[in-house]
């Protein structure tokens, strides 16, 4: 039974997908058409009949190029989405047949985890799994962050900090794995490293340490900024000032630094993996969330316990 109004064909196919996901990266018709071996007049002709199967303009034309509108942001993200499952689907089939792991998975990490997490955790799964070739994407942990590219379809997996003040973003899984705490960096052998200028990078202050920040009356406003916080630490080392930094940074750092503990309450975040509930189940993501758990943590880090599950 319908109710009489018109019904609207909203199957999309696979080609159609990927065209919308090549104009969202791209920005523009003519770009997305070279990038995926069309003529710039199929492209137009595909969104056209996407906005209209969709009910919605997807891209405000113009000089500028072709620019997502929230219709069309929402509708590049599911889109590839729908194609990260479908290129997963060949590898699927052949660990059901045969027991072989095998794919290109997206990992997204924030620098500091991609440096000193990721390494052991892919030579592990690559020696258990000779099929499977993890790529691994930096992203800055700033607004949307890892998560947010789990979220919009461009990565598989995120290594992120995770809120435990927040439930999950919508639509994904999230699972803490470790704890890490701040400390105090400065050149070593200095008497007075409180006075000394302090160095940052935006990624430092999240949400949830704003409010340690915000009580230390010792902190000055930062002098100098970077993008990264393997800068501040080298800054740190030429004597340039000091540094607030969680355990990850300090991993690895250059010589001629000294680390003093904050107290007995330090600054902590939360890092864990960020998958959504359909990519969860392949084999590929799989395993490389088992290789994350059962992976060494580095020094200073502190495992999450997870609840106990209660009998059935």
């Amino acid at each position: 039974m319908t109710d009489g109004s018109p019904r609207r064909d909203t199957d999309l196919a696979p080609h159609e997908l990927r065209i919308l996901a090549a104009v969202d990266r791209e920005r523009s018709f003519t770009a997305a058409a070279s990038a995926l071996g069309l003529t710039q007049s199929a492209v137009s002709h595909a969104v056209r009949t996407l906005e209209g199967r969709l009910g919605a303009v997807l891209f405000d034309r113009g000089r500028h190029g072709a620019r997502p509108t929230p219709a069309g942001e929402r509708a590049a993200a599911h889109a590839r989405q729908v194609l990260r499952l479908l290129a997963a689907l060949p590898a699927e089939v052949r660990e059901a047949s045969t027991g072989e792991v095998t794919g290109r998975p997206v990992v997204a990490a924030f620098r500091s985890a991609a440096a000193q997490l990721l390494p052991a955790v892919i030579a592990g799964v690559t020696a258990r799994h000779p099929g499977l070739a993890p790529q691994v994407r930096i992203v800055r942990e700033l607004g949307p962050g890892t998560a947010g590219e789990v979220a919009d379809g461009r990565a598989d997996l995120g290594i992120a900090t995770v809120d435990p003040a927040a439930g999950p973003p919508p639509g994904l899984v999230v699972v803490p794995l470790f704890e890490e705490s701040y400390a105090l960096v400065h050149p070593a052998g200095h008497t007075r490293p409180k006075e000394l200028p302090l160095v940052d990078w935006d990624e430092n202050c999240s949400s949830y340490t704003r409010s340690w920040w915000s009580e230390q009356d010792w902190l000055p406003p930062a002098t100098i900024r970077v993008e990264d916080d393997t800068v501040v630490l080298s800054l740190v080392a030429q004597g340039v000032g000091m540094a607030v930094v969680p355990g990850l940074s300090l991993l690895g750092a250059p010589p001629g630094l000294a680390v003093t503990d904050l107290g007995p309450r330090p600054p902590s975040r939360r890092i864990g993996y960020v998958t959504t509930p359909a990519l969860a189940r392949t084999a590929a993501v799989r395993a490389l969330v088992r290789e994350l758990r059962s992976a060494p943590l580095p020094a200073g880090l502190a495992a999450v316990q997870r609840p106990s599950r209660s009998p059935s």
